[in-house]
């Protein structure tokens, strides 16, 4: 299997296209036509990573993390990300990061947070808009049903927890061929009045390319009339964050005990205590203060994330409780979610191994 296929089925799961627009995610390193020997999974690349991996014989380490970031200008090994590029270029290793685009779909990083969590009725916390494009299309009656099944099977008109969704009108549509045109329908040069049904369908903008092809397939237009309109609609599949509830609620002490223990967190940094159960849970895994007023908005009893500064601890109000449990302890179960997919795939005839290496930069002092 090559490279190719496997950042295939990635970004099947977390299309790139749902990536912030400050990211890097995708095949950082490497040809996408290589065999495969193996896979070491981590949520951080580092000169002992390559390391790991070419003790393991894997060509292909995925990365929640991406290591080039921002734009490298030389590669001259002052830096531990220009050692690492370096490394895997010389050893043949390849380096894919899925980031952004894990956290913002649904059953991704948040997910899997809200799993270990036991957390229930798990929920994007801020939905994204403009992912979500509409079809409308014009084709003959008699060929309608045969185009809206194929435009199904395709994925389009899947809305939340309904699939094969549409709207059809009818009405006539009315062209005229030239003399050089080949219609599937009418006669040159004479107006034709057709009995055509207007088909429309929503689906979500990484499967756009898919869909027209898939609408050109099972048309029998020389010239389809049809059109695109991106929308606004939230789409709760995709977007930032999650929201869930406990199966039992629990004291505030009691959920931070939980919290610890569940995500190996040695320090929770929180605010003061409200004095209320906590019942609903808002997560963001990684940095995610920007999501405090929608975790407000949603009645969250508090919300899990990482990477709090001082003055932000305020914007609490006493109306939430804030638990800043770390940045590598809130997204290390990523590489179990990765592996996890990976391993549903049965083409995949090759070892897929996890790092054994706690890539955390931060470490604490106990007295």
């Amino acid at each position: 299997m090559k490279i190719g296929e496997i950042t295939k089925y990635l970004e099947q799961f977390a299309p790139t296209i749902y990536q912030e627009s400050y990211d890097n995610s995708g095949l950082l390193v490497g040809n996408k036509n290589t065999e495969i020997t193996g896979i070491l999974i981590g949520l951080d690349c580092l000169e002992s990573t390559i390391e790991e991996a070419k003790q393991k014989n894997c060509n292909l380490i995925i990365t929640h993390h991406p290591i080039i970031f921002k734009g490298l200008k030389r590669l001259n090994g002052n830096h531990y990300t220009e050692r690492v590029v370096i490394n895997a270029i010389k050893n043949d290793i390849a380096l894919y990061a899925i980031h952004t685009n894990l956290d913002n779909v649904k059953n991704g990083v948040n997910f899997k947070i809200a799993e270990k969590l036991g957390l229930k009725n798990i929920q994007i916390l801020a939905p994204k808009t403009q992912n979500l494009m509409k079809l409308t299309v014009f084709i003959p009656v008699g060929n309608a049903e045969l185009l809206r099944n194929a435009l199904g099977n395709a994925g389009a008109g899947q809305i939340g927890e309904y699939k094969n969704c549409s709207f059809e009108t009818e009405g006539i549509g009315r062209f005229e061929p030239t003399e050089i045109a080949n219609p599937h329908i009418g006669q040159a040069n004479e107006l034709a009045n057709i009995e055509e049904s207007r088909i429309e369908v929503i689906f979500p903008i990484h499967l756009q390319n898919d869909i027209l092809q898939t609408m050109k397939n099972n048309h029998p237009y020389e010239e389809i009339a049809y059109y695109l309109h991106l929308l606004e609609n939230k789409n709760q599949e995709i977007g930032s964050g999650a929201i869930a509830e406990l199966k039992q609620e629990m004291s505030e002490k009691d959920f931070l005990i939980h919290l610890s223990k569940t995500m190996h967190a040695k320090g929770i940094k929180h605010t003061k205590l409200v004095g209320k159960n906590i019942k609903k849970v808002a997560i963001c895994g990684g940095t995610g203060s920007f999501l405090l007023g929608n975790a407000v908005s949603q009645k969250a009893d508090i919300f899990v994330s990482a990477d709090f500064k001082y003055h932000e601890f305020f914007e609490a109000d006493n109306k939430i409780l804030i638990a800043d449990i770390g940045h590598y302890e809130s997204e290390q179960f990523t590489s179990d979610l990765l592996k996890d997919y990976l391993s549903t795939q049965k083409e995949i005839d090759f070892p897929i191994y996890l790092t054994t290496e706690n890539t955390n930069p931060v470490e604490y002092f106990f007295e």
